[in-house]
């Protein structure tokens, strides 16, 4: 894990990506607890306000602070990516078992059950579910998960069926290992460097879908904060008051570029063959290992030649 952070942040985007992640984080727990202006608080005097000493953002049109709104919105975008990633690896994953499965036709049925599912927008995923649920976080949730982890299956296939086909696969199979074991010890571990990527993309477009669900009325209620809620509530004034949708708008971009950056860091990061200094690691790992498991067999040889007597009589 050392190696693998050093080598990301002797890489400029590694650098941006994990301090843009590191400041994000920071703040969605420090908004938990304290904001510069509560929330909750306007006023009506103040509306539309420029960039102040009492407002380091200025204020939106209900005289809110709008640094505090996006503090606290910070902590609700970072709740819906980790959600979504989470629902859509464990869909993609789920999905890419069935279809490197050895039963033919359960493989092709889920291969033609994903290419038909995949054209289904999720902005229209997210509508047929606001229908039953209303706007909530978790018609974000579902529509972002759900897409990403049918394009997730999609991409990580072709990488799962080559490792499939390898020869430490068969030679499993053949030792009676069985098909759940085999996926996540020898075909989970050789698609990591591309599930990297496509979990960082869907993290960055979790962000980019909730303000564009949010601005549909399908997304973030209006009573929870969110980015999407900020640009929302802002966009219609862009001419008037620019600042306004200027702020919300830099900390969305900003957030889904170091995300999709981070995934790229990531995936040559923790790839042996991009990395010679995780191979060197490793290498002297298993050095280690070996030098230790002799001196093991060592001391176990001259432990039985002290409990040896001339002759071959144990001393006991």
């Amino acid at each position: 894990m050392r190696v693998v952070l050093s080598s990301m942040w002797r890489k400029a985007s590694g650098r941006y990506s994990m301090t843009v992640l590191a400041i994000w984080i920071l703040v969605s727990l420090i908004s938990r607890f304290w904001t510069p202006v509560p929330i909750w608080t306007t006023d009506g005097y103040r509306i539309w306000q420029a960039p102040s000493r009492d407002h380091l953002l200025g204020t939106d049109g209900t005289g809110a602070d709008i640094l505090s709104w996006l503090m606290a919105g910070s902590a609700t975008n970072l709740a819906i990516s980790l959600l979504a990633v989470l629902l859509s690896g464990v869909l993609g994953l789920l999905l890419v078992m069935a279809m490197v499965s050895r039963r033919s036709g359960v493989s092709q049925t889920v291969v033609v059950l994903v290419d038909a599912l995949i054209s289904l927008p999720t902005v229209l995923l997210a509508l047929i579910l606001a229908v039953p649920l209303g706007p909530s976080i978790a018609v974000v949730v579902v529509a972002c998960g759900f897409g990403y982890g049918l394009n997730l299956a999609r991409i990580v296939r072709p990488q799962a069926l080559l490792a499939a086909e390898s020869d430490y696969v068969q030679s499993a199979r053949h030792s009676g290992v069985g098909s759940f074991r085999i996926f996540l010890t020898h075909l989970v571990p050789n698609v990591i460097p591309v599930l990297c990527v496509q979990l960082s993309m869907s993290a960055g477009t979790s962000v980019l879908a909730e303000a564009g669900l949010t601005y549909l009325g399908v997304g973030v209620p209006s009573g929870l904060p969110s980015w999407g809620h900020s640009l929302t509530t802002s966009v219609k004034f862009i001419n008037v008051f620019p600042l306004t949708v200027l702020w919300p708008g830099l900390v969305v971009t900003m957030v889904v570029v170091a995300l999709n950056l981070f995934g790229d860091a990531l995936r040559d990061a923790i790839d042996p063959v991009t990395n010679p200094r995780l191979r060197a690691a490793v290498a002297a790992a298993g050095r280690f290992t070996l030098q230790s498991g002799q001196s093991d067999d060592a001391d176990h040889h001259v432990g039985d030649a002290v409990h040896t007597g001339e002759g071959g009589q144990s001393c006991r």
